[in-house]
């Protein structure tokens, strides 16, 4: 497979060689590692030479809030107020703890015309991980933002110990509904911390300005520093209140557009997530003391290369183990 090759036709913004190279970005096997590398310094290097800027956006929040409806409402008004913007939307859905399967549901709410070319939609499985997020997101966002102006991520919700958007995503929305309790929820669990704004959906609903005094007043709890300055927005996918101001905001994020390898600065804290995925709390103890693999395969670089390198170590660690000589490190 030549990544390189993809991720030269996914250059043309055609839905179709977009979905290839994020198909690839989300194949997990070894043999496709080398592809995948070639596909993000081929699109890396060609987009900074370009001068190309992008910006993440997270959006997450509590299940119920409808996180979905509002982000098709919103991609389609940002798309209206600005005719040059190119969005990706990358949704993460929950997956079965039986079949790890999902139910893509976003894919019913965000219809597009087959000719608009402005806008990617793809919808992920979170494979049952922790953090809001599926295995794979990173790559695939990292990749779609060499690609479009504004990568929108939704994570799958958001918990006590689902906050890995912080990492990947510039700045994070948390989304609300009126009447769920998830004020006195957000301080037990220290996720008011985490967004940079708020966005109460379903405002037309009884409560909604009760929520957004209560939210107020949790941020101020919370957050006393930066309370003042922190966005809450009302907002009704369904009748379409506060959408545009909610669009607006997101494309104003353009401001603080960072160049493609920004995201690679990142790759420490995803291949480390990576690692514990994989190999569990066996893995983490070997990965902690050599975070960059003494310097021969760093993860912002060669993201795949690493993992490789990785799972070569660890099956040499785990046959010293079993072979009693107390295990092996990776070599330096």
């Amino acid at each position: 497979m030549d990544g390189a090759a993809l991720a030269r036709a996914a250059r043309s913004g055609k839905r179709h060689p977009v979905a290839r190279l994020v198909s690839l970005m989300e194949d997990t096997r070894a043999a496709s590692a080398s592809a995948r590398d070639d596909a993000l310094a081929y699109l890396e290097e060609e987009a900074r030479q370009r001068g190309h800027r992008s910006t993440i956006i997270g959006v997450t929040g509590t299940p119920g809030a409808g996180k979905s409806s509002l982000l098709a409402a919103t991609t389609r008004e940002m798309l209206r107020l600005d005719p040059e913007a190119t969005i990706a939307v990358v949704a993460v859905d929950p997956s079965s703890q039986v079949t790890k399967g999902a139910l893509l549901g976003d894919r019913t709410r965000m219809r597009t015309s087959v000719e608009e070319t402005r806008l990617f939609f793809r919808s992920q499985a979170s494979v049952t991980a922790l953090g809001g997020l599926a295995p794979p997101t990173y790559l695939v966002v990292r990749a779609l933002t060499t690609l479009y102006d504004y990568v929108l991520v939704e994570t799958v919700g958001i918990g006590q110990s689902e906050a890995d958007i912080k990492y990947l995503a510039d700045t994070v929305y948390l989304v609300m509904s009126p009447g769920g309790g998830d004020d006195v929820q957000m301080i037990k669990a220290g996720i008011v911390e985490i967004p940079d704004a708020f966005v109460i959906n379903k405002a037309d609903t009884p409560g909604a300005s009760a929520a957004y005094y209560q939210l107020r007043g949790a941020l101020w709890l919370a957050r006393p520093f930066d309370a003042d300055r922190v966005a809450v927005l009302l907002t009704s996918a369904r009748r379409g209140d506060g959408i545009t101001e909610l669009a607006q905001a997101m494309l104003d994020h353009r401001n603080e557009a960072q160049p493609p390898d920004h995201l690679a600065e990142r790759a420490k804290h995803f291949f480390a997530e990576w690692v514990r995925d994989e190999w569990g709390r066996q893995g983490a103890q070997v990965l902690e003391p050599d975070p960059t693999m003494a310097g021969r395969c760093d993860p912002a670089t060669n993201f795949g290369a690493a993992q490789a390198a990785f799972t070569r170590a660890m099956q040499r660690h785990l046959a010293g183990a079993e072979s009693g000589s107390g295990g092996e490190q990776i070599p330096r």
